[in-house]
């Protein structure tokens, strides 16, 4: 499944994006929404530190995610992602971009929401609901770190998203009404995009196809394989397709379709892909808010 040289070599030649780094410990918040509403208008891509976070947690998360999809075909398939979109989603069970992909994405995710019991009021709208939870006897305490990594990216979408009500003139706790952040549907979402594909964009196969998120933002942590790709102009023909660099200790975040809508397109959704080279396996746990 190798793809032909030239679509390898536009791979290979296609250069590293220049992205806005904001600092969340910065008291200069002047200068964070400007670097940020920067960002905003000319990528809807930009890098997020001093998130609190602590690197320790975060490999935690990534070695508990990675033991989940260690685990037998038939263990993840009892698990398959439900109505309420909780649970394990199998690889190809995706069409990101039904007009280029010829299958669908070379990922499997695992889908991770706020906890709302079954005989909860809520629980009777779409994307409310109980999450489905691997067995403690196979996977001790895999539920408490993905229950207490949801809650802290919450916090750090949060604080993102008060620098991007103050970089579109409004007051910083614009997106806490209840129908925005004060009672999220926030979804949690761990990927493992497999180690013996190689993208072939000329042929329609990639890791993950072009997309624009849908939610306000996404917090992305990845590990260090290279494969993220952004088209800063979604409306360019032909397309330009940069790389986005992983960050070690830091979040890569990107608006959604929600954001473009509610900002009347001032801040704009960015197409993105993600493309493999077939050397490695590659991890990242995305968390979208709201969807």
């Amino acid at each position: 499944m190798a793809a032909p040289a030239s679509e390898a070599a536009a791979m290979a030649a296609a250069k590293m994006a220049t992205l806005n780094c904001i600092s969340l410990s910065d008291p200069d918040i002047q200068k964070s929404v400007s670097f940020l509403k920067q960002a905003c208008l000319d990528s809807g891509f930009f890098y997020v530190v001093d998130h609190g976070i602590s690197q320790e947690f975060m490999e935690m998360v990534f070695a508990q995610s990675k033991r989940f999809f260690d685990l037998p075909s038939h263990e993840k398939m009892k698990l398959l992602r439900n109505k309420k979109h909780r649970g394990y989603s199998p690889s190809l069970d995706q069409l990101s971009d039904p007009e280029n992909q010829v299958l669908g994405d070379y990922k499997e995710g695992y889908y991770i929401g706020v906890e709302v019991s079954e005989d909860d009021p809520q629980a009777v709208k779409p994307f409310y609901g109980p999450n489905q939870w691997p067995s403690s006897d196979l996977l001790p305490g895999w539920r408490q770190v993905m229950e207490e990594y949801h809650k802290e990216a919450l916090r750090v979408a949060k604080d993102v998203v008060k620098l991007i009500a103050l970089a579109l003139g409004l007051d910083a706790g614009f997106f806490d009404k209840p129908e925005m952040l004060g009672e999220p549907i926030a979804t949690l979402r761990l990927l493992h995009y497999e180690g013996d594909i190689i993208s072939n964009p000329a042929t329609g196969i990639y890791g993950c196809g072009a997309h624009s998120d849908y939610g306000l933002i996404t917090l992305l942590a990845t590990d260090d394989v290279v494969g993220l790709q952004i088209c800063k102009d979604k409306i360019a023909r032909p397309q330009t397709w940069e790389y986005v660099a992983p960050l070690k200790g830091g979040f890569i975040v990107n608006l959604g379709d929600l954001l473009e809508r509610w900002s009347n397109g001032v801040f704009r959704s960015t197409l993105h892909r993600v493309v493999i080279d077939g050397r490695e396996e590659r991890y990242s746990v995305n968390f979208i808010t709201p969807i």
